[in-house]
């Protein structure tokens, strides 16, 4: 069995390490384990495997939600939520930088995507930011931060990737991405009110309202707001209420998405062809990675690998907290090297058995996986957002990880809160089942 483990390891890491894509990289490390270390024809088992990760009908919410966030990327949604923001949050301690956290939170819950959401909000606010004189690595620190939640807050890409690979409800998922989604902005901001009160008046963080604008002026900006609320208000209502499924939903967003972006008087045809042919090109490398990542999962059940390893981590009598410790630090270093949907497809090839005997309940453990991704999308050497950032900035990746790192240890909080309290993930989903 350490043999197998080890050849599978090095596989993986040889081909990942090569430059080859991620999915013939999972097949790649399925065929040679099932080549040279059990009785069965790759073959066949290859087959079927792709063809039974490619049906899924919850496999098709998928293109859907990455369509919606691809028109709404291209719709200037970001211009409309700072002006809509940015009047109410300037007697906030903190006041501007607030932007980041609220606007990525409210952009990652239509967009689904952590680097879309760190592009497109940070080209309006760091800018403005800068010109202001607010604090620059701050600035950068809640930005690559805060959106890194379109992994979590609802609709998730990554959600359903994971729900479909283990067959959880995607409505319970989604369900339960909403509680840890506004803990996390919560503690993002209550740090930065709290780094502002520490700066004070110096800095110009604590003051009073520098803008001139009138109760009345401050609604109608305001009014901006209101198309992307009732989008992920009707998508929300709709999943949960019993209303629609998430596919169902999924496809009524990417109309309303198309309404919004035509009254905002952006979209025409050329933007309604280049977001459905960069739908199509990201769904289609999901879907590859999704089925590679069947073939492993096949692969390793055959070779017998997990469940030897779940019975290795058994025999060794680590407590659930210890192993949640334990596999945290392992998914964090995986994590420097893949991205957030292969290492969750990844995970869930090998370690589920684990997570299964440990006892944890597969809802909350999606949850945490996910916060853990997020994490991971911060981390160098490969934290995607860490990459966007310093293209928008200019600035080395020192100082860049060095400005994450306190919301990267308020999401490692974050977690020890969810084992603590599991009811923080769990709660709506049981009461969904009421």
């Amino acid at each position: 069995m350490l043999l197998l483990s080890l050849a599978t390891v090095f596989t993986l890491v040889l081909l990942l390490g090569s430059g080859v894509w991620i999915a013939f990289a999972l097949i790649g490390t399925a065929w040679i384990a099932l080549e040279f270390f059990s009785p069965f024809s790759p073959g066949p088992i290859l087959a079927s495997d792709f063809w039974g990760a490619s049906y899924g009908w919850d496999l098709t919410a998928l293109p859907m939600f990455i369509w919606m966030g691809e028109i709404l990327f291209r719709s200037g949604l970001a211009d409309n939520m700072f002006r809509g923001l940015s009047p109410w949050l300037n007697r906030l301690p903190g006041r501007l930088l607030h932007t980041n956290v609220i606007g990525s939170g409210m952009f990652a819950a239509v967009c689904g995507s952590s680097a879309a959401t760190c592009a497109t909000v940070g080209k309006m606010t760091l800018p403005e930011l800068e010109r202001r004189g607010y604090d620059s690595n701050m600035a950068i620190g809640t930005l690559a931060s805060a959106s890194t939640l379109g992994l979590l807050i609802p609709p998730s890409i990554v959600l359903i990737v994971y729900g479909v690979v283990t067959e959880q409800s995607i409505s319970r998922l989604f369900m339960a991405g909403i509680g840890p989604g506004l803990m996390i902005l919560a503690m993002f901001m209550t740090y930065l009110v709290l780094w502002a009160l520490v700066k004070g008046n110096r800095e110009g963080l604590t003051g009073a309202d520098e803008s001139s604008m009138s109760f009345v002026e401050k609604l109608r900006n305001t009014w901006a707001l209101v198309p992307i609320l009732l989008l992920i208000g009707g998508i929300i209502v709709t999943i949960y209420g019993g209303l629609a499924s998430p596919t169902e939903a999924a496809a009524v967003g990417v109309v309303l998405s198309m309404v919004i972006a035509y009254f905002n008087g952006h979209f025409n045809r050329e933007i309604f062809t280049s977001s459905l042919f960069a739908a199509v090109r990201t769904a289609c490398m999901i879907a590859f990675i999704i089925a590679g990542a069947s073939f492993l999962t096949s692969a390793m059940g055959f070779t017998q690998v997990p469940m030897q390893l779940a019975r290795s981590i058994g025999e060794m009598g680590l407590s659930p907290t210890m192993l949640l410790i334990a596999l945290t630090l392992l998914l964090l270093i995986m994590g420097c090297f893949l991205d957030g949907i292969s290492l969750i497809l990844l995970v869930t090839a090998i370690i589920m058995p684990v997570v299964s005997a440990a006892g944890f309940d597969l809802i909350w453990f999606g949850i945490y996986l996910v916060i853990v991704v997020e994490m991971s999308q911060i981390t160098p050497p490969v934290g995607f957002n860490l990459f966007v950032i310093q293209g928008l900035t200019g600035k080395d990746i020192f100082t860049i990880t060095k400005a994450t790192l306190p919301f990267f240890l308020l999401m490692a909080l974050a977690i020890a809160l969810m084992h603590i309290f599991p009811e923080i993930a769990l709660y709506l989903p049981q009461a969904m089942n009421r």
